[in-house]
């Protein structure tokens, strides 16, 4: 059928010299939009809630129900790209995310709009699984770094613009022209992903050899193309769907999040707070547990620790939870220093714009031979050493040009460490590759907002004025060189593969 076969390019498009980077353009259509959509959401929850007579706990789940299905799903879409194809899957992605996004526009409840966020989820897995892996095999080993930085700016200009932009909507149009936007980026996305986009070489194949722990048996194969063979990252048969371990994925983070917003002042009685956690421990255990067992893990812990992209993975988490941490809290403080909000966005803008700067352009300014390895430890520590500088108050000049650094040393940290994860990847796994990344960043930024909502809570307690804010950006700080560390020891270094 047409409708489940991937289009070709135009050979004028294919046989052009920049083919490669039309297509990372066509990609940066799906990560400006991801983030653009994430960050401008919290704008409308005031609006959202006088529109429905909710709460802010109840108005929440708008983004949490959105966050926990697409953390849940970021994986097995991804295998089921490395075998269906990317590029078909990514613009069914497109098509679902439109759709939907649409359909949030006009819920006439909190429950259908927290319903369609949930399908509006699937749609976005599609696409941030494949985002990473369109980008890899899309270009040249040699400019992957690069290609990679660019993408990770679309995303910092998506991030960056979701404030401005849904600060204007809400106060012009209303909230539901949030949702909105995204139909006219989707469809200009579709139509230039249709066109630009490539064909799945080297796709996965459901009937190769499958061992106990998912490590594929076959040749090397002329689409190999990972450092280390054919091991995989992310679930060792690409023709099932672990199920089980979605689910309790699903249900290990969900309650876990749910422990850490009791502990911030949810108000949950102090008997469900420890069951809460207590769940949360025995799903991620049985988590554990199931994925050492089964033939097609979501998670191959074996391969993980085989390649060494388990701390890489951990740095990914760890640089996603500072970049969002900042962005819920200088709201908070802000506001209680009697600053208004376009104030507080105004000056935020500083993160995500040194963000998408040094990943755009840290190739060009860096030396050519610098390991990745070198620059995740330079990035880590430039963004351990803003967010210890932020953890004291100071004026506005100094917050400003602090969290420039802070973006400038993610921007330099995490399109670094995504080719050192990919890299050690076969080809045809690229995309399970990609969703094990966005699963990481997706948990990371459920963690950045509650650190910082447990910091700004214990603060409260303390008797200085800015206690919160040095609590919260001190344990930034810690994530930070977490981060540093999980670069250095990442994946294994091979002999004559350029790290």
């Amino acid at each position: 059928m047409t409708l489940l076969r991937e289009p070709a390019r135009p050979a004028v498009i294919r046989e052009h010299p920049l083919a490669p980077w039309f297509a990372v353009a066509a990609v940066c259509f799906g990560a400006f939009m991801g983030q653009l959509d994430a960050s401008v959401v919290t704008v409308a929850f005031p609006a959202l809630q006088r529109q429905f007579g909710t709460g802010l706990a109840g108005t929440q789940w708008v983004s949490l129900a959105y966050l926990l299905v697409l953390t849940a799903l970021l994986v097995p879409a991804g295998r089921w790209s490395d075998r269906a194809g990317r590029k078909l899957l990514y613009l069914y992605g497109f098509a679902l995310f439109a759709v939907t996004s649409a359909a949030c526009g006009l819920a006439t409840s909190l429950a259908m709009l927290i319903a369609l966020r949930v399908a509006q989820a699937c749609g976005a897995a599609l696409l941030q699984a494949n985002s990473v892996a369109l980008v890899v095999t899309s270009v040249p080993a040699r400019t992957r770094r690069a290609a990679l930085g660019v993408q990770a700016a679309a995303q910092a200009v998506g991030l960056a613009s979701g404030p401005v932009i849904g600060g204007v909507l809400v106060g012009t149009v209303g909230w539901r022209w949030v949702f909105f936007l995204n139909v006219p980026v989707g469809l200009v996305a579709a139509v230039a992903g249709w066109y630009l986009l490539p064909r799945t070489r080297g796709r996965a194949a459901g009937e190769d050899a499958v061992g106990r722990h998912g490590v594929r048996h076959r040749g090397g194969g002329q689409h190999g193309g990972g450092q280390h063979g054919d091991s995989r990252l992310a679930g060792g048969g690409s023709g099932g769907a672990d199920l089980g371990g979605m689910g309790l994925l699903a249900a290990s983070t969900s309650a876990g999040m749910l422990a850490i917003s009791s502990l911030s002042g949810l108000g949950l009685p102090a008997w469900a707070v420890v069951a809460c956690a207590a769940f949360a421990f025995l799903a991620g255990a049985a988590l554990i547990r199931r994925e050492r067992m089964v033939a097609a893990p979501l998670l191959d812990l074996r391969a993980l620790a085989v390649s060494g992209t388990g701390p890489a993975l951990g740095g990914a988490l760890c640089s996603y939870l500072v970049l969002f941490g900042p962005l819920v809290l200088f709201p908070q403080v802000i506001s209680a220093r009697g600053g208004s909000a376009a104030a507080a966005g105004l000056l935020l803008t500083a993160l995500p714009a040194g963000f998408g700067l040094a990943a755009a352009f840290a190739d060009r300014m860096l030396p050519a031979w610098w390991t990745n390895r070198r620059r995740c430890a330079l990035g880590g520590a430039l963004a351990a050493a803003a967010a210890a500088g932020l953890a004291l108050p100071a004026c506005d000049a100094v917050t400003v040009a602090l969290l420039g650094v802070l973006g400038a040393g993610l921007g330099l940290y995490t399109p670094a460490n995504n080719a050192e994860i990919m890299a050690a990847v076969p080809v045809r796994d690229a995309a399970a590759a990609g969703g094990m990344v966005n699963m990481t960043r997706g948990i990371g930024t459920a963690l950045g907002v509650a650190v910082v909502t447990l910091g700004l809570h214990a603060g409260a307690h303390l008797r200085w004025q800015d206690a919160g804010l040095t609590l919260s950006m001190a344990a930034l700080a810690t994530v930070a060189l977490i981060a540093v560390w999980c670069g250095l020891h990442g994946v294994r270094a091979v002999p004559g593969a350029p790290r």
